[in-house]
């Protein structure tokens, strides 16, 4: 089943369509790959990917614990490997300041993110670090 079109806009651009929603994501190549950097690159949107599906999950177990996630943030920082050019490493800070969590409750979503699905479809070999703030 299609869910989305992408179609090339020149200039290292694309423009993506999710089918069901009508939502338009545009990418553009970044300043160090022949870019403008005027948009999420391809290879920021992976890395937002997965810090996205790991709050989605967390967000998914936090309501059979009853608690609410709203504000928590993750900063996501991407490191590139030159030859051949790829993600080499996406580093992922979830902090949850303001969250009164018993360690149970932590732990339970700590292993919810972990097993977000992006997570288990990277690449075993590019590294995942994450801390938890």
């Amino acid at each position: 089943m299609t869910i989305m079109h992408v179609e090339y806009q020149g200039n290292l651009r694309t423009q993506a369509t999710h089918l069901d929603s009508g939502a338009k994501l545009i990418t553009d190549a970044p300043k160090d790959n022949n870019g403008e950097g005027q948009a999420f690159s391809p290879t920021d949107l992976l890395a937002t990917s997965l810090a996205s599906c790991m709050l989605t999950i967390m967000g998914i177990k936090a309501r059979t614990l009853n608690v609410d996630l709203k504000g928590v943030k993750v900063e996501v920082e991407k490191i590139m490997q030159a030859s051949p050019r790829k993600v080499s490493e996406i580093k992922v800070t979830l902090k949850l300041a303001g969250l009164a969590l018993e360690a149970s409750q932590m732990k339970t979503l700590q292993e919810a993110a972990m097993t977000c699905p992006v997570f288990l479809s990277l690449d075993p070999a590019m590294k995942k670090t994450v801390r938890w703030e």
